[in-house]
């Protein structure tokens, strides 16, 4: 088969490797008709996540058909058409029963914090990916999910994570009725936090980033106020101002690691020392515009070691963080309620298109953000 592989940061390539097969009784082979470029996979490709090694299959959002299922798995047959979650979890350990299944205990040798992730480099498993034609997949029994016939492709494949990913951000905000809510990049993760911040009952949403072209489009798509921050010379002071200097009701950091905005993070954290994980600028000036005893929710990707973070001003602001990876699963059912409920249609943000065959220039293209880029989509010759 044909499949995405890493060489090293900036470098992939598409080389032949071999089919999968079923290594375990609850595995299942998806032939993937649909797969996604995440901003997360950009964290990889600009070599910024710990342990991830020359050789592996990127891709954490795709779908697919059924090739084949082990014997223990019984939820699923050949031909059926599913959605895969980009966890990767048991559905029976302690985490998994409280339906944290990002931070299943059985899949990750690095199980004290985050559990199985799909392509997603050795600190989530060392699991291959679906920027292929066809992917092992752990665990078929309670991961996967049949594509309801009201659902297509594309759709579905925003549902493996962009879009539950948005939705966890704005729950994990615990937003009120009337609250306002501050999203922290215009991302697809960002706007579908946006968007799901009205169903959650905010009253005003805003979403800051520096890209003019991302933040027309949210206008459109979360129908929310927008902020350049290139354009004030202290956002966290522009942001006060636009709240009566009390702040917001709720910051939702859905940037992570490759955040720019402030120079000295850049500098330790991303070019040309990489002396904490990244740059938490997004993060601190979440904590910063949120308002006394208010709530972030960090949803952003960042890596294992330490950042600068503000926590002194989170403690004495009394505020409330929460934060994980997003637990897909738990959240398909009001994800596609509201799909089906015309209440949103989330390939609205795909505005490319890229052969698996040319996939190198998806990535060039999303990470430099170039000809528009909201989100890129990749079509594997198995998917026509």
């Amino acid at each position: 088969m044909r499949a995405m592989t890493y060489r090293g940061p900036y470098r992939i390539r598409v080389i032949d490797k071999p089919i999968p097969e079923i290594e375990h009784p609850r595995d299942a082979i998806v032939r993937v008709t649909r797969a996604c470029i995440c901003g997360s996979d950009l964290h990889l490709y600009h070599g910024m996540m710990p342990d991830t090694r020359v050789g592996q299959t990127f891709g954490h959002e795709f779908v697919g058909v059924v090739e084949d299922v082990g014997a223990d798995v019984h939820t699923l047959k050949t031909g059926d058409r599913v959605l895969v979650p980009f966890n990767i979890f048991c559905g029976e350990c302690y985490f998994c029963q409280k339906q944290l299944f990002s931070n299943c205990h059985n899949v990750n040798p690095n199980a004290t914090a985050v559990g199985g992730i799909y392509g997603y480099s050795h600190t989530t498993g060392g699991y291959d990916g679906g920027q292929a034609e066809y992917v092992r997949v752990p665990f078929a029994d309670a991961g996967p999910m049949k594509i309801p016939d009201t659902i297509d492709d594309d759709n579905a494949a925003l549902c493996t994570d962009a879009y539950p990913t948005g939705y966890q951000a704005a729950e994990m905000a615990e937003i009120k009725r009337g609250d306002s809510v501050v999203v922290f990049g215009a991302g697809p993760v960002g706007l579908f936090a946006a968007k799901s911040a009205w169903f959650m009952g905010a009253g005003r949403v805003m979403i800051v980033d520096h890209y003019d072209y991302r933040l027309e489009f949210a206008k459109r798509f979360a129908q929310c106020e927008t902020l350049n921050f290139r354009d004030v010379r202290d956002p966290v002071w522009h942001l006060k101002k636009a709240t009566d200097w009390l702040g917001w009701d709720a910051a939702i950091d859905a940037v992570g690691c490759d955040a720019t905005g402030d120079m000295l993070h850049r500098f330790v954290g991303i070019r040309p020392f990489k002396l904490q994980a990244g740059a938490a600028n997004a993060l601190n000036w979440a904590i910063d515009s949120v308002r006394k005893g208010g709530v972030v929710s960090i949803i952003g990707a960042y890596g294992p070691p330490f950042n600068l973070v503000a926590i002194g001003d989170a403690m004495n602001k009394g505020l409330t963080i929460r934060t994980n990876q997003a637990s897909v699963k738990r959240n398909l059912p009001r994800c596609i309620e509201h799909i089906e409920a015309g209440h949103i249609n989330p390939k609205d943000v795909i505005t490319h298109r890229f052969a698996l065959e040319d996939i190198s220039e998806g990535y060039n293209v999303f990470a430099n953000k170039l000809d528009g880029c909201i989100k890129p989509m990749v079509i594997p010759s198995t998917g026509h």
